[in-house]
């Protein structure tokens, strides 16, 4: 999650840091909660008013760090207000009036004192972003997963467990409960079924629970905890590309093995789950050659540079099938899986083939991740038919990731755009095949049909 953490490298972290700043999710691009300007005392008043006035007609309202203790709006119409900033104030309750902001899509009270969450906060059905984090709360509210959140912080609080209806939060997809004293995380947290980012970081907790292992997770952060073993189901994390688990008293995987790296710590689990499972320990596949895999390939398959036993015992366990592949599965069955596999990766290679000729751009191995914004995929519409893609976000210094609001709408534009060139319907990838990184072959038979059609002479990519 922080940018602090992003800085110690992909992997493992050896020294402790902080992730109490709002500002380390950058969804709300239009203001900054992480500065506090400094203003003369004469002009506090009037910049005060002048703030609540461009709220009213702008629709984004920042009262960060004013020092307030109670609602300075009351004279104001600010029921249209969309994002809303009261960090780094003396708020000892949410206000009740922003409560009843039923367009608010963002809500940022970072550093207040504030003790409980009103039940009224049901009222904001638009809310997609929380921070409450370095405030005074013991009680996380079963209702608060009522709200169609996307993400949500409550570090730096006081809070000693999660509810069980967290389960309820089905679009959450960024998680920050570290800096609490919860001891242990309830089982219901596998349903997230969005939740690519969590931080867990600085708490009480003595075991992972086996249910994370269904989680599209990306980013794990469970680091200064009293964790001993990461569970061999988390081999299944395979899109998991950062994992920080230092200071922990380590000892499945072994402290030196977590030193080395994701790579190593799956591998070492990997390893495990063949000899518990009774798999030799190497079986090889001269076909496939002594290569190492992509880290991400379609939704059923493989983390990078396993033994190929684990390969095979990745397959045979990839459709939920726990049974024994040595007696089940003949040896023309696995032929036919890895052939299969070696398709998608060649069809996988060839859509980034595609868009890297196209657009003179090189892309990373990760090509899920480089798509998943959707800013290459409408620069590619805007190549074979300019204007295909009006408006386009795009990442800046500033805001290096765009929310998701921005990349489905990316997304959506592009697919929008290959309808209207003349792709047909059923050649059309879906939006959470791109978003989520759960079909990039069907992405590449869309690309590919695009590329296919009659067009005009290409016009050079400006810029990416």
């Amino acid at each position: 999650f922080a940018s602090e953490l992003r800085a110690h490298g992909p992997f493992f972290c050896a020294t402790p840091t902080t992730t109490e700043h709002p500002q380390h999710y950058p969804n709300v691009a239009h203001w900054n909660p992480g500065v506090m300007q400094q203003q003369h005392p004469l002009h506090t008043a009037r910049s005060l008013e002048r703030a609540l006035e461009d709220a009213v007609c702008s629709g984004m309202l920042n009262i960060s760090g004013r020092k307030l203790r109670d609602y300075p709006g009351l004279n104001y119409d600010l029921t249209d207000t969309t994002q809303a900033d009261f960090s780094k104030n003396h708020f000892c309750e949410i206000p009740p009036e922003v409560c009843t902001f039923a367009p608010l899509e963002s809500l940022n009270l970072y550093h207040n004192c504030i003790k409980v969450v009103p039940e009224t906060i049901i009222n904001l059905q638009m809310l997609t972003y929380l921070n409450i984090s370095r405030n005074q709360l013991s009680v996380l509210p079963k209702f608060l997963f009522n709200l169609p959140l996307k993400v949500l912080v409550v570090s730096n609080n006081k809070l000693p467990s999660i509810p069980e209806e967290i389960g309820k939060a089905k679009d959450l997809m960024e998680l920050d409960i570290s800096c609490n004293e919860i001891q242990v995380l309830p089982a219901q947290m596998g349903k997230l079924l969005a939740l690519r980012e969590l931080n867990i970081r600085r708490n009480c907790l003595q075991v992972l629970p086996d249910e994370l292992s269904d989680l599209p997770l990306i980013r794990l952060d469970f680091s200064c905890n009293k964790i001993t073993e990461i569970p061999i189901s988390y081999r299944k994390l395979k899109q998991l590309q950062h994992i920080i688990l230092d200071n922990n008293p380590m000892q499945s995987p072994p402290a030196q093995v977590c030193l080395k790296g994701n790579i190593h710590i799956f591998k070492y689990l990997n390893l495990q789950a063949c000899r518990l499972d009774k798999k030799p320990d190497t079986l090889d596949l001269p076909s496939l050659g002594k290569r190492c895999l992509p880290q991400q390939l379609t939704d059923r398959y493989l983390q990078p540079c396993l033994s190929f036993s684990c390969l095979c015992h990745f397959v045979t366990f990839s459709r939920g099938n726990r049974q024994d592949f040595s007696s089940t599965e003949p040896s023309f069955t696995m032929r036919r899986k890895m052939e299969h596999l070696r398709e998608e990766m060649e069809q996988i290679r060839l859509l980034q083939q595609n868009l890297e000729s196209r657009l003179k751009v090189l892309l990373p191995d990760d090509v899920g991740a480089a798509l998943m914004d959707g800013v290459v995929l409408c620069h590619l519409a805007n190549h074979i038919r300019p204007r295909s893609v009006a408006s386009i976000h795009v990442p800046s210094p500033a805001v290096p990731k765009l929310s998701m609001a921005k990349c489905r709408r990316n997304v959506e534009n592009f697919l929008d755009a290959c309808k209207k060139l003349g792709v047909p319907q059923d050649m059309l990838c879906l939006p959470h095949h791109i978003l989520e990184e759960r079909g990039l072959v069907k992405v590449g038979v869309t690309v590919q049909a695009l590329l296919d059609l009659p067009s005009s002479k290409p016009n050079q990519l400006s810029t990416m």
